[in-house]
């Protein structure tokens, strides 16, 4: 499995940030209106971001042989979950950043401000855990193999006799 690219999770924030703050003006135009971000989602985002740097720093430890013994499967399934927390990451940045831009006109009234302020220290909180996943997917990254061309001839052989 490949690492994810920051490209492609910029573009992902982005997508979302544009079209989920449509999709708000659109809802506030007909008279509906979200409630402002709970401090209990910011909460969890970092908890999240921290289980996880937890898990790879585990595997970290292992790559640099301080730690003697890690379970193969635990070091893919870390991995996955940094993917996930990154790409969820973007997808919550770009939902947070889309509440700013709904309100950013309105930034003298202060029941949108106090919106703003909390979407925005969410969306930090939400680019946080996108950073922890990208950084715990290096954490996992297997070392180089030590051939320049990846292995003994013998084992890129055809397999099977001529």
């Amino acid at each position: 499995m490949r690492r994810t690219s920051v490209r492609l999770l910029a573009a992902v924030a982005a997508v979302v940030a544009v079209g989920g703050a449509g999709l708000l003006r659109l809802l506030e135009s007909r008279g509906v209106y979200l409630p402002a971000v709970a401090w209990v989602e910011d909460v969890a985002m970092l908890a999240l971001a921290g289980v996880i740097f937890w898990m790879g720093w585990a595997v970290r430890a292992y790559q640099k042989g301080d730690r003697p013994d890690l379970d193969p499967m635990r070091a893919a399934r870390t991995f996955v979950l940094a993917k996930a927390g990154a790409l969820t990451g973007a997808l919550l940045a770009g939902r947070y950043v889309a509440s700013v831009l709904v309100v950013l006109g309105q930034l003298q009234i202060e029941a949108r401000r106090d919106q703003a302020v909390a979407a925005g220290i969410a969306a930090a909180c939400a680019v946080v855990l996108c950073v922890v996943g990208l950084v715990v997917e290096k954490f996992c990254q297997l070392p180089p193999s030590d051939d320049a061309d990846g292995g003994d001839a013998e084992e890129h052989a055809d397999p099977l006799p001529s």
